[in-house]
């Protein structure tokens, strides 16, 4: 996180066709980020030698709708649309639908050696065509939510400096803090959207539980065995506990990642659930004044100062990482119980090739450029978006741009990933289940479990898309 995303200079895309050209592959990233992927794009550009041409067209900020942009393109058959930047959970749906191409053996084989396992799994699926999961995209740049903590609050109020390694602790240490007079606040995403189910697949995984199952997208999982009604309903407990704890943020149902990290930053909390984003945001808020807490941080006010032509390195930002640690630190993903690991949902792009595409092995040999090792380097220290290939976690220059790269390394490992579902249908499972979930704790665990399952069977069966 060297530096922060810049402005994407690049004009957004349209819904009509963009025509074929020979030897120019279009690729359409989601505006955040796609400045980056435009300059790994010109590299690949000039290193293929007149092979091919990578011109970058950004889709819309939202996700949703990138998603009909792309979807309007391809059931139109547009042969100009190449490339595509996905977000993690429409692996499913394109491929179902014929409108991306699976990854080649070879390509597929780099990727399985090279990847970390819970990025690869987001771009892995079966159709009815296939006789096993096959990769039909290739990860990009990946995203995992960490514990950011106060250390300071901790030494005052509690004797030590060691981050809460389950929810039920979390939640005792901050009752325990509100007591003796500090921040009671747990910053979470609460509002209803995708945010809301990302906590609760978190916590649902880290509780032994899915909302369907790993190997059969048809089957409901939340209440269909003992064990798995239990997790989730233990997952339930602990959303509403966050929720109606004394001394609870009375805008949580509000809640998203902004809010949440402005909670954090104007010292309302002890504890946040969010992306790495909050670190860097920490780091030039209070460097300019703007966080109350932390007024030792203005010391570094000049080198912060917003200059895009210029940003710091990171060596220079080496030592200013290690003040904001000082109050501002990291850990794991809280667990559910020491018994179980501790699974943190992903997100991400993957890019994929268009079955639309009239040069589909030019677009997988343009892929592999825009997804190896340098152009990854690019995306995470320039572009502050977690890389997918170990080895860059390895890297000094990542190192030093990533203070807790190795966390967020453990934490995309298979065992600590949590998928959100993996279906075709999952836009409509997510929709029917945070209408559900919101107002988060004004339900009960035990009645809304039942709730729940009923509401995924429903988008499954292709019924009450409207909540």
């Amino acid at each position: 996180m060297a530096a922060a995303a810049i402005g994407v200079a690049i004009p957004l895309v349209s819904a009509c066709g963009s025509g074929y050209t020979p030897r120019t592959l279009n690729i359409y990233p989601p505006a955040d980020g796609a400045s980056f992927i435009d300059k790994v794009g010109k590299q690949c550009t000039a290193d293929s030698n007149g092979e091919y041409k990578i011109v970058t067209t950004p889709l819309p900020k939202a996700a949703d709708d990138q998603r009909l942009q792309l979807a309007r393109r391809l059931a139109g058959n547009d042969p100009g649309l190449d490339l595509m930047g996905m977000d993690v959970v429409w692996t499913a749906e394109f491929a179902d639908a014929g409108w991306i191409q699976p990854v080649p053996e070879a390509l597929a084989a780099k990727v399985a050696a090279t990847s970390l396992g819970g990025p690869r799994e987001t771009a892995m699926w079966k159709t009815a065509d296939d006789t096993e999961k096959r990769l039909y995209a290739i990860p990009t740049w990946t995203n995992t939510q960490l514990l950011w903590y106060r250390p300071d609050l901790q030494r005052k109020y509690l004797n030590t400096s060691k981050a809460p390694t389950t929810w039920d602790e979390l939640l005792a240490q901050t009752q325990e803090i509100r007591a003796k007079g500090g921040p009671s606040y747990i910053m979470v995403q609460g509002k209803q959207y995708e945010g809301l189910m990302v906590w609760f697949n978190s916590v649902l995984a880290s509780a032994g539980g899915s909302v369907v199952g790993a190997d059969d997208p048809n089957r409901v999982t939340l209440n269909d065995t003992p064990e798995h009604r239990a997790a989730t309903v233990k997952a339930l407990q602990i959303l509403k506990a966050v929720a109606t704890a004394p001394g609870h943020d009375p805008s949580l149902t509000n809640s998203d990642e902004s809010s949440a990290r402005l909670g954090m930053e104007n010292g309302s909390a002890a504890f946040e659930v969010n992306w790495p984003f909050v670190f860097s945001s920490m780091r030039s808020n209070a460097a300019a004044g703007d966080v109350p807490f932390f007024p030792e941080m203005q010391q570094f006010a000049g080198l912060l100062a917003e200059d895009s032509e210029n940003p710091p390195t990171d060596a220079q930002l080496g030592p200013v990482n290690k003040v904001v640690r000082t109050k501002f630190n990291f850990a794991r993903y809280p667990g559910v119980n020491r018994s179980l690991p501790a699974k943190t949902t992903l997100g991400g792009i993957n890019i994929a090739v268009a079955s639309t595409s009239k040069q589909k092995d030019l677009a997988f040999k343009a892929a592999d450029c825009l997804t190896n090792e340098a152009a990854q380097k690019v995306y995470s220290v320039e572009g502050g978006t977690p890389p997918t290939i170990e080895a860059i976690y390895d890297d000094p220059d990542f190192r030093a741009a990533y203070p807790m790269g190795q966390d967020i390394r453990a934490q995309l490992e298979t065992e600590s990933s949590a998928l959100r579902p993996a279906s075709p249908v999952y836009q409509a499972i997510s929709t029917l289940l945070t209408a559900k979930l919101s107002p988060v704790g004004a339900w009960d665990p035990e009645t809304l479990v039942d709730q729940l399952a009923d509401q995924v069977r429903k988008a499954i069966d292709g019924e009450g898309l409207i909540p």
